[in-house]
Formats: C-alpha cells, sequence, structure tokens
C-alpha cells in the first residue's frame, strides 16, 4: 500500500520585510478533541453537534477516528449539519490503529498537506494550514500517544516524542508550529514531556507549555486542567472514574509564545466545559458554571475526553493576500509540486507576471544548500522545474524561490 519512498510537500507562504505598523489581527480558536473511536453513523452525533456549535472551533484536530468515511461523517453531519461549507477537512490518511484528522472553518483557513510521521503504534500527523488573511503558514503536530502506565508504555511514548523533534529540530528559527491532542502523560517528570520541553543547542524544536504544572497531575489542585474522563460510569466505551488527569494539551513551539506573526494569546488554552469544580466527578454533575447544562450532558454522552483549545492571534499586514494562490507583490506564483508524494522525482511549478531574476535552491534540515535548480534571468511565464530526490536521504528539506527581494519557502518531508 505505501512506496518504498514517500515525499510530502507542505507549502510555507513566507512573508518577509513586513512591518510592525498598520495592521489589524485576527483571533482563530484551535482545538483538539479525542473523540473517542468515532465511526459512521454515530448516535452520538447529536451531543458531538451540541458541542462542536456551541464552541465554534476555527481548526478541530481530532483523534481516534476509525476511517476516511468516519472523517467525512463528522464532516457532513456534525460540523456541516447547519451551514453546508462551513467546514473543510483535510486529507486523511490511514495508518494503522486509529487516525487524526483535521478540520478548518473554510473562510479562514486553507489546507496544504498531511505529512504523518510514522511510530510503532500509531502515526503522528503534521498538518499544515495556511491563515487566509495574513498568508502565514502553521504546522499542527497531531497526536494520540501511548495510553497507560508502566515503564514500557512511558519508554513508547518517549519514542514517539522523538520523532516528532526528529521533524521539528529541522525547522529554521522562528517557524511558527504546535504539538496537540492525547498525550496520556500523568506528570511534568515523564520522560517524554520532558523530551518535548527540552532546549538543544543549535536547534528551535523544543515545545514551550502554556502552563507550569510541577508533579503529578492527577490531584485535585490541578482539576481545572484536567480532560479526562467526563464520566464516573461505563457506556458506550471508554474511561471512567471522573474528571482527573490532564491527558489533552497544547503545546506551542517558542515563536508562537514570542511576539511575531502568530501568537498564543496567555491564559487561553483550556479544557473545555472543565469549571474545576469536577475533580473525580462527571463534567455534567449539577451545577457546572463552564457551560450550560445540555452542553455538560453534551459533552459527558460523547467522549471520555474532553476538548481542549488555545486562542492564537494572527498579523493582518496591509500587503496580506487573501488567496494563496494569488499572485505576489514580486509578480509569481509557487504551486503545490506535482504529483504529490512522489517516489522520487517531481516537478516544482511556478508562474511568472514579469521578467524577473529568479533562485531555486533546495537545503537539508541542517540549513545547507543541497542543489541549485535555478539561477538566471527569466521572462514572464509558467516554469516546470524537475527535481530528483533518489539520492537524498530521508529527512527534512527546504525548496526556496526568491524573486528579487521577494522569498516562498516549502517544505520537503522525504521519507525511505
Amino acid at each position: 500500500m505505501k512506496s518504498k519512498f514517500t515525499l510530502i510537500i507542505v507549502s510555507a507562504a513566507l512573508f518577509l520585510n513586513c512591518f510592525k505598523t498598520s495592521y489589524s489581527q485576527d483571533t482563530a480558536k484551535i482545538m483538539a478533541y479525542n473523540l473517542l473511536n468515532y465511526s459512521t453513523g454515530e448516535a452520538r452525533n447529536v451531543y458531538f453537534k451540541k458541542t462542536l456549535d456551541y464552541s465554534s472551533p476555527d481548526v478541530l484536530a481530532v483523534c481516534e477516528i476509525i476511517s476516511e468515511a468516519a472523517m467525512n461523517d463528522m464532516l457532513a453531519n456534525v460540523l456541516n449539519s447547519n451551514t453546508p461549507g462551513l467546514y473543510s477537512a483535510g486529507t486523511f490518511i490511514d495508518g494503522p490503529d486509529t487516525d487524526n484528522a483535521i478540520f478548518f472553518k473554510t473562510a479562514k483557513f486553507t489546507f496544504l498537506s498531511n505529512t504523518p510521521i510514522h511510530t510503532s503504534l500509531r502515526d503522528i500527523n503534521m498538518f499544515t494550514l495556511v491563515h487566509n488573511l495574513s498568508r502565514d503558514t502553521i504546522r499542527l503536530f497531531v497526536v494520540h500517544l501511548k495510553a497507560s502506565q508502566g515503564t514500557d508504555e512511558e519508554l513508547q511514548r518517549l519514542a514517539e516524542v522523538n520523532a516528532v523533534r526528529s521533524v521539528t529540530n529541522g525547522f529554521p528559527a522562528g517557524t511558527e508550529f504546535m504539538i496537540l491532542g492525547d498525550f496520556n502523560i500523568y506528570k511534568s517528570s515523564e520522560a517524554s514531556y520532558i523530551r518535548m520541553l527540552e532546549v538543544e543547542s543549535g536547534n528551535d524544536g523544543q515545545f514551550i507549555d502554556p502552563y507550569t504544572l510541577p508533579g503529578t497531575w492527577n490531584q485535585a489542585a490541578y482539576a481545572p486542567y484536567h480532560s479526562q474522563s467526563t464520566r464516573v460510569r461505563s457506556f458506550g466505551g471508554g474511561a471512567t472514574g471522573g474528571m482527573d488527569d490532564r491527558f489533552d494539551f497544547i503545546l506551542n513551539s517558542s515563536a508562537l509564545i514570542q511576539e511575531g506573526r502568530i501568537k498564543f494569546i496567555p491564559n487561553s488554552l483550556k479544557p473545555f466545559g472543565n469549571d474545576g469544580n469536577h475533580y473525580n466527578d462527571s463534567i455534567n454533575q449539577r451545577p457546572n458554571t463552564a457551560v450550560p447544562d445540555s452542553i455538560a450532558d453534551a459533552l459527558a454522552y460523547s467522549s471520555d475526553h474532553l476538548p481542549v483549545y488555545g486562542l492564537y492571534k494572527f498579523d493582518i499586514h496591509p500587503n496580506s493576500i487573501r488567496n494563496i494562490s494569488e499572485i505576489n507583490p514580486e509578480g509569481f506564483s509557487l504551486y503545490q509540486n506535482y504529483p504529490n508524494p512522489f517516489n522520487p522525482g517531481t516537478i516544482i511549478k511556478y508562474k511568472l507576471a514579469a521578467s524577473k531574476f529568479v533562485s531555486l535552491k533546495v537545503y537539508n534540515s541542517k540549513g545547507n544548500e543541497v542543489a541549485k535548480l535555478v539561477n538566471e534571468k527569466q521572462n514572464s511565464g509558467e516554469y516546470n522545474i524537475q527535481f530528483d530526490a533518489s539520492n537524498y536521504p530521508s529527512g527534512v528539506y527546504y525548496y526556496k524561490l526568491t524573486v528579487n527581494n521577494y522569498t516562498e519557502t516549502k517544505t520537503m518531508i522525504l521519507v525511505k
């Protein structure tokens, strides 16, 4: 089913020389949700619909989804049931065990790619989106790490996190990315959690937790941060025992914490529907001061996890472009590669609106130039540049197209 070589292209629309004056901002709600083995024809759709209509995320990253058909069912019968076309879904990749998927409001975001990171249990997926108003690119690593306590389980979670760090460590400094989903981590001293936050010399691949919560997270003092379990009795599968674990959260790259094009809004990370008063209790035990009773019931009956969300602001500069395929200020358009994925050759396609000096180069994850494909003045027109990756090792690569003083960069992940 899978070819020996898989190269998946991720777009990265980068604006250079943008000034911090005279711009507006747009806020996006990004949410992660473990759907509890979501399949087609779910009777739980009525509850998911209540929860998601009320919370209205701009981006919804989910895990424990069974199939592409299930993803389409969630899209049609939950997210778009009231307003057709409100949400779209990213490309679904069927991996081992349950899978991850991403949904987004079509008016706010454009999907670029789904890059699977293979582990011994389940794929981790890097979803790449472009914010339509700012044209800034954001990468979301959606995870469902190994469940349960024990040395073997902790080592497996560490291996899964290391697979993500092998990608993020190759990103240029200032890259905006996050990791979100169901981590199944019990305490701040677990090796996988420490590894995600570990700062290393020579790369900016670490994640930052918006909250400092030392020790074991299953304690009453951390009740406002718990996301599992929403119920104390067993029904419809899933875990029981009441709200007592911080399994679901969002960690940000350093670029998302600092002032920049995209920024996490401090103190906005929350388990949706958790008022902090339901430690070891069902989320719909009255009263719930965070959400109406009908929403608390929907949270309890739909999944054993609460969704978690954070708010992010996107700077809208005067020269922002709404459509990522429109011609940029220097008069060129850089398109998605074809074919994608490819094995091992691909075509890099771009279009010039006027005669320009063009440079097209490929870099490895360390920032070293490995190929110069174009370095000359070209006339207006469409160009198809052949790139052969058969002699390159697995890893993260970047190809950068520069026209005069304007640059766009795309990311390539080669897996052999």
